[in-house]
């Protein structure tokens, strides 16, 4: 007779949370990631902790710092991605702002804050916009960036998301139409859906821009 393995609930559920930025992570994020002048303020953003599903195949509690705003629509977010089991490489905060020592080597962390201009494509030789990412604000997630390449004329930032330019088969940690409407659902559109050369199959912000 077949035998079932029990697997206790508490390992599979979601959980999420919303809490304030604690001190240490204020800490970590000025100077390297904010600083005066910036169009959010650190008392604008939040910490929010989502359970997602690594690469691995298991569950993680993870999280990510968001604008006070944008917090409990993308909770509703990354619960469906957790309902869709999309694997999400690196998503903890200590990875996003810890030490950058301690940072994953294969660059591959997803995540939202950061104050900083918007990329200029990678065909335009320019290094800033000029003006503020939706980053800046919180109110911008980029997942796996390295299975999901910013991309122009042909040429990416990161050399080894190259093969991942082709987004006509879909591999393990892309984005799919499925995760795209997870997002659409809270008001957010997707870089993949820009018009033109440029596309950013990582990026989703509540302007879409």
């Amino acid at each position: 007779m077949l035998r079932l393995l029990a697997v206790p609930l508490s390992v599979l559920a979601f959980h999420t949370s919303v809490t304030p930025l604690p001190a240490h992570v204020r800490g970590e994020l000025t100077g390297r990631f904010w600083h005066k002048g910036c169009p959010a303020s650190l008392s604008q953003l939040r910490a929010l902790h989502v359970t997602y599903w690594g690469f691995d195949g298991h569950p993680h509690p993870g999280g990510l710092i968001v604008n006070e705003a944008a917090a409990v629509p993308l909770a509703k977010v990354f619960r469906r991605l957790y309902e869709l089991r999309f694997p999400i490489r690196h998503l903890t905060i200590a990875e996003a702002y810890g030490p950058a020592a301690s940072q994953p080597k294969d660059g591959d962390i997803s995540g939202s804050f950061e104050c900083r201009d918007a990329v200029p494509s990678p065909c335009s030789g320019a290094k800033s916009t000029g003006h503020w990412s939706m980053h800046a604000y919180g109110l911008a997630v980029d997942l796996n960036p390295r299975e999901n390449p910013y991309v122009g004329c042909g040429q990416s930032h990161d050399p080894a998301a190259i093969s991942y330019m082709n987004r006509s088969k879909l591999r393990k940690g892309m984005v799919t139409p499925a995760v795209v409407e997870a997002f659409r659902s809270a008001g957010w559109g997707w870089g993949g859906s820009w018009t033109g050369g440029t596309k950013d199959y990582m990026h989703f912000s509540s302007t879409g821009h």
